[in-house]
């Protein structure tokens, strides 16, 4: 965990647990739940960064995902408890990407990996630039800074 306000990792951690409703007809984790994972990654990231997603939107910005892919190496079962390893490897000034991948927790067995791009849109929904301590934020825990 950093320190709020501090970014001295690169790779962030969440733990999450399987419910049954994230679970399809046999027994797996359905396969477009683990972009919700993802979102669950990047979430406590920002939030470890030291801001948060709330806090982005009541700045009137929001951070859709426009771009997404997931490769699927293993499948995950109710009441696993997943790591999902969460790091930034770009950001631009109206976008970043983040990339994820997922453990059984305690197994060194890749379930999945991925990543997701999003962009930053402003209150009336028009492609914007990241407010810039947000930006900077970003770029501080950025594995291949831009600037």
């Amino acid at each position: 965990m950093a320190e709020k306000g501090k970014a001295p990792f690169l790779r962030h951690r969440t733990e999450l647990r399987v419910l049954y409703g994230d679970t399809d007809a046999g027994r797996v984790v359905y396969y477009a739940n683990y972009l919700r994972f993802f979102e669950a990654g990047r979430t406590e990231l920002i939030r470890d960064l030291g801001d948060s997603y709330r806090s982005l939107e009541e700045r009137g910005f929001i951070m859709p995902v426009v771009e997404s892919h997931a490769r699927y190496k293993s499948p995950a079962f109710y009441d696993d408890l997943l790591v999902i390893e969460t790091w930034i490897t770009e950001v631009k000034k109206m976008s970043c990407r983040f990339e994820h991948r997922i453990f059984r927790k305690d197994e060194d067995q890749l379930l999945v990996r991925g990543y997701t791009v999003n962009a930053i849109i402003d209150s009336n929904g028009r492609l914007s630039r990241f407010p810039d301590p947000f930006y900077r934020l970003l770029l501080s825990a950025t594995e291949n800074p831009a600037e």
